[in-house]
């Protein structure tokens, strides 16, 4: 069983999961570098589109929102908050002011004690971090989990290698991945590692054993080598994805699958369900449902949602539809009311899940703020064997006219595309239509029929008749996952 919650992890946190109710949690939040780890929300030319990316790289800002997330810790909330995380905060403002490093870890400790208050007593939690903030972090983690009960087991590190640039230090080449548990009994299957030919040597007894492939272990007293393997230890070598990879999803900041497998094995077995409040392109809800846990996904985007949704069609029909999407509009007070939402951070969400949801998740959002020239998506159709063909999409909440599809037949034709469509919350003008009439039909050679250039949609249309785009569609955002298998995993379990 798969969840997917779109809006902010705190509020549904807090309003939508239950006390212990989750076997493990894994986040992976943005962290708080200089570094634009969210690049799918810049501009393609590479200049950033902060507006957008406010809602992951520039969301730690000291302001309104992280003065009430201060004070709610300070004056301990509806009692959620440990003694040690409220004078964590009190003494952290005293060395670092109300900076956007306090935002930070304000914000961090908001949701990390929702994290720890819906674990069960015998869960356990995972947070990817950076060397950036990562003390502060663990930090923030001892206050919340070591406060209550909870334990402190390991500082993962997720080495790997690239190219770091010529900076005078040594190249960073490490994520930390902090290991709590809630309580002292906790689920934990430790994984093993494969014998490789002259790779293991071990003194028993005084005699140095060197253990060939294919050869019967001998059990030593230590226990880091039994008849498993050797047993993991707490440095992963984990490759990046590479570029060509089949796991690639064009992400930018998507974390190999076999770092979740080593995670969602270790603390959770099959039925088990597994959080991640930051789900992204969604590598932990894939792994998990590969894996045969329950699991339950939090995105503040629908891009990402989107992205998700389409990343689990590879599990088969049966498995997509079986996914609860909670958050998205149901009904058209619920579309009017994402559309005239003030935060910053989601100001574009009612586009983009127009978009996305008229075009079944395949059309590239153009996130530009400010300079989109009058287009919010742009979907790739299928002309011919290998050829293709745009179309342009622009999506209005209000104010629309007949001098709105006169615009967009310019850009249409300013774009080269061969098709437009607006995507309306009103209802259409007469005006309108006969304006988008005008604008004549294409011929697509591959259907053998013809189309209006300029089609209108409403919403209305796209909840109650769940109107999509019919064209065949060619230009994927997110590579199509490779068939789901668990036969390739490289992980031993014990028991």
């Amino acid at each position: 069983m798969g969840i997917l919650y779109y809006g902010d992890n705190l509020e549904i946190l807090r309003n939508k999961i239950q006390n212990e109710t989750i076997d493990l949690c894994y986040i992976d939040p943005p962290f708080n570098s200089k570094r634009s780890y969210f690049q799918i929300y810049n501009n393609i030319g590479g200049e950033q589109d902060k507006a957008q990316a406010q809602a992951f790289i520039d969301t730690w800002k000291w302001d309104t929102r992280a003065i009430e997330g201060h004070q709610q810790i300070i004056n301990n909330f509806e009692g959620r908050f440990t003694r040690q995380s409220i004078e964590l905060i009190r003494g952290l403002e005293l060395i670092l002011g109300k900076s956007d490093l306090l935002a930070y870890l304000v914000s961090m400790t908001l949701r990390v004690t929702e994290i720890c208050r819906v674990l069960k007593p015998t869960g356990s939690f995972y947070l990817h971090c950076d060397p950036t903030a990562s003390h502060y972090q663990k930090l923030v983690l001892d206050a919340v989990f070591c406060g209550q009960g909870g334990d402190f087991k390991n500082e993962i590190i997720w080495h790997y290698r690239r190219w770091t640039g010529k900076a005078k230090k040594f190249q960073q080449l490490h994520d930390t991945i902090f290991f709590y548990t809630k309580g002292k009994d906790y689920i934990f299957n430790p994984l093993y590692i494969d014998y490789t030919e002259g790779s293991v040597e071990r003194k028993k007894q005084g005699v140095l054993h060197r253990f060939k492939k294919g050869e019967a272990p001998v059990l030593v007293s230590d226990g880091t080598l039994d008849e498993k393997g050797v047993r993991d230890n707490d440095v992963w070598q984990i490759p990046f994805i590479a570029p060509s990879a089949k796991e690639r999803l064009g992400y930018p900041t998507q974390k190999p699958e076999v770092l979740l497998e080593k995670i969602i094995k270790a603390s959770s077995n099959e039925g088990d369900t597994v959080l991640d409040a930051y789900c992204g392109c969604g590598t932990t809800v894939a792994v998990a449902e590969r894996l045969k846990r329950n699991w339950i996904g939090i995105d503040i985007t629908y891009h990402s949602i989107g992205l998700i949704l389409r990343r689990m069609e590879s599990f088969g029909e049966n498995v997509l539809k079986s996914i609860k999407v909670d958050g998205i509009p149901q009904d058209i007070e619920a579309a009017k009311a994402l559309a005239t939402r003030q935060d910053d951070r989601v100001r574009k969400e009612f586009e983009k899940w127009a978009v996305l949801t008229y075009t079944k998740n395949r059309a590239v959002i153009n996130t530009k703020k400010g300079a989109d020239k009058g287009i919010d998506g742009v979907v790739y159709f299928a002309t011919g064997a290998d050829t293709t063909e745009r179309m342009v999409i622009q999506v209005k909440s209000g104010g629309v006219n007949r001098s709105v599809i006169a615009t967009l037949h310019g850009d249409m034709e300013r774009e080269n595309a061969k098709m437009a469509t607006l995507i309306t919350l009103e209802d259409p003008t007469k005006p309108m239509k006969e304006e988008a009439s005008k604008a004549g039909l294409y011929f697509n050679p591959l259907m053998g029929k013809n189309y209006d250039k300029i089609q209108i949609v409403t919403v209305q249309e796209l909840i109650e008749q769940e109107k999509r785009l019919e064209l065949p569609l060619s230009h994927e955002v997110l590579k199509t996952a490779v068939k789901q298998d668990d036969s390739n995993s490289q992980l031993k379990i014990g028991f």
